[in-house]
Parts: structure tokens; C-alpha cells; sequence
């Protein structure tokens, strides 16, 4: 129902637009705020490139990041990772990751982030409260943020919007009649913005998402997701269709396909509830993190690589490396 409101096939969200000019209203007040010195804005010691965007639900941001701090350690760089730690609840904030750490304290991205690029990462809703945390314990020479564009208490010095190519922005409006947090016209002061699966224009720097190998959550055990038989789908992110979709491209047709919502807990017995015997599950990564602690012997996870085009990404990395040296 709600794709349907914000995309504007449903009438619902004429109903909505007084809470939207109330949403944009308070929005740009809060902006403003900053801009105009009347709250104040902590700048890092060291650089600060945000990674956000302007519509809610899943648009592609944690693989960017994920791709942004590999490409930064390829080239001997220190990159931390800061975020709000969504559907976390830790016991203290700011919470700095480790091997130990778990999503239902940290949240799932930072975990996933963590457990794929081994990068020092803290989750605060005061950004500035992990960033200081991270420089602490880890001596990061820039600062990646996992979301975090509306968060304007954190001074930053590249901002990077990845957008659904697919969706875009919808029917325009602000929350809660449209998925919007800020208005399409944000872009003009941002400093790239990534179209993850869509047509880019000339602006737009061209995403896709490449899945790897399947991935046996128990074993490690790795093969391609189509040798796998009888195979139920799950997706909790913010548009699981999108991963129904890549493992179609795969070649693979799953017997079943259950959408979760974003940032949902997971439990064995409610996972486990939704296969029969002999069938395969296959989640997405996001999801893994979740299930690593009692997943079962078939149960495996897709993980995704964030492709960008060249030559914009080379001079996307060019620009940032300007920053640490």
C-alpha cells in the first residue's frame, strides 16, 4: 500500500499532504537552523564524506559505502564508518564494533559493513559522539557516513546521494504522502549523486548491483545461487523486490518469495517457519547478519557488489583521496 501512495497510484496521498507541508516545514527550519549558526555544527579533525539520500526505504547507500571504503584500503587509506545503528539498542552509545558486537546492538548495516570490510565502525545517533569514539580507538583518516544527509549537526566535506534508479523520487512529496525527507532540487548542492540500477543522466554517476557467489551462512561453503534447488526467497531490506529480481537474473526461480520489513529481528523459529522440508533459503545479506547465530545447514545468503561506471567513479575516488592528502 505504501509503494503505491508514494508513487502516486493511490489517491491516499492527497489525504496525507497536510502532515508533508507540516514534515517539509520543520525540515527546512531545521536546516536553516544550522546554516544560519543558530545551532551548532562539530567539524572532525579529519574528512567527512556522507553517504545519503533523499527518499526513505532501501536505495542502494550501505553497498556504496562498502564499496567506497574497500576502494580507500586498496589505496592504503584508514577509512572509519559512522551511523545512526538503526533497530539497534546497545547498553551504551557511542558503540564501537567488534567481533563480539551484534545486530540486535548495533543494527544490521553497520554489522554487515563491519563484517565485510573489517573497517573500524561506531554507531551513535550523535554522529559526532561515533565519530569521536572512532578517533579514539582507531585513528581513521576519513570518515564515511552510512546515511546521516539530513543529520546536519555533523560538518561534512563531500556529500554523495544514491538514488533508486527504478523508483527515483516517487510522487515528489515529502513524508509521509511521498517518500521524500528533502525536495529532488537537494541535488543541485550535493557533490554526486549515484543512480543505482536506472538510466543515469548526464549528471548521475551509473550504478548496478553485481551479486557474487551464494554464500552457506554455516559453512562459508560457496557456489552460484542457480546450482541451488528448491530454493525459498527472503528479503528484509527496504525494497526486497529488487533481490527477487537479481536472483531471476541469476537464473534462479524461487519456489517462494517472502518480503520482510527493513531492519526487521529475525528468529529461528519464525525463519525456519517458512520453509518445508527440503527446501533451500536464500537471503540476502542484510538479513545473514541476523541469522548467523542459529542458521541452518541450508540456509544461505547472496551477497552484492556495488558497480559504478567509469570514468566517474575514478574521479568520484580521485575527489575524495584530494581530501585525505
Amino acid at each position: 500500500m505504501i509503494e503505491r501512495i508514494w508513487s502516486g497510484r493511490s489517491p491516499l496521498w492527497v489525504l496525507l499532504l497536510p502532515f508533508s507541508l507540516l514534515y517539509g516545514l520543520v525540515s527546512a527550519m531545521v536546516r536553516l537552523s544550522y546554516r544560519a549558526g543558530l545551532r551548532k555544527v562539530w567539524r572532525a579533525p579529519v574528512p567527512v564524506v556522507v553517504v545519503g539520500n533523499l527518499t526513505a526505504g532501501g536505495n542502494g547507500k550501505t553497498p556504496v559505502v562498502v564499496w567506497l571504503v574497500e576502494q580507500l584500503q586498496q589505496r592504503g587509506v584508514c577509512a572509519g564508518v559512522v551511523s545512526r545503528g538503526y533497530g539497534g539498542k546497545a547498553a551504551h552509545y557511542p558503540l564501537v564494533l567488534d567481533d563480539t558486537t551484534t545486530p540486535a546492538e548495533a543494527g544490521d548495516e553497520p554489522v554487515l559493513i563491519y563484517q565485510r570490510t573489517g573497517a573500524p565502525v561506531a554507531v551513535s545517533a550523535k554522529r559526532a559522539d561515533a565519530v569521536q569514539a572512532l578517533l579514539a580507538s582507531a585513528s581513521p583518516q576519513i570518515i564515511i557516513t552510512d546515511d546521516g544527509l539530513q543529520h546536519y549537526a555533523l560538518a561534512r566535506d563531500k556529500e554523495i546521494v544514491v538514488i533508486d534508479g527504478a523508483r527515483r523520487f516517487g510522487n515528489g512529496w515529502w513524508l509521509p504522502a511521498g517518500p521524500m525527507r528533502e525536495r529532488a532540487s537537494r541535488l543541485k548542492t550535493v557533490d554526486a549523486v549515484i543512480n543505482n540500477g536506472g538510466e543515469a543522466s548526464y549528471c548521475e554517476i551509473a550504478m548496478q548491483l553485481k551479486p557474487g557467489l551464494a554464500v552457506n551462512i554455516r559453512s562459508g561453503e560457496k557456489r552460484p545461487v542457480e546450482s541451488l534447488d528448491n530454493v525459498v526467497a527472503m528479503a528484509g531490506i527496504g525494497h526486497p523486490p529488487r533481490f527477487f529480481a537479481t536472483l531471476e537474473k541469476c537464473g534462479l526461480k524461487p519456489v517462494k518469495t517472502v518480503s520482510l520489513a527493513d531492519h526487521q529481528a529475525l528468529r529461528e523459529a519464525d525463519v525456519q517457519a517458512l520453509l518445508r522440508e527440503g527446501q533451500t533459503l536464500v537471503m540476502t545479506e542484510k538479513d545473514a547478519v541476523k541469522c548467523r547465530a542459529f542458521a541452518h545447514d541450508d540456509w544461505w545468503y547472496l551477497p552484492v557488489d556495488a558497480a559504478l561506471a567509469e570514468p566517474q567513479a575514478s574521479q568520484l575516488l580521485q575527489d575524495i583521496l584530494a581530501l585525505v592528502r
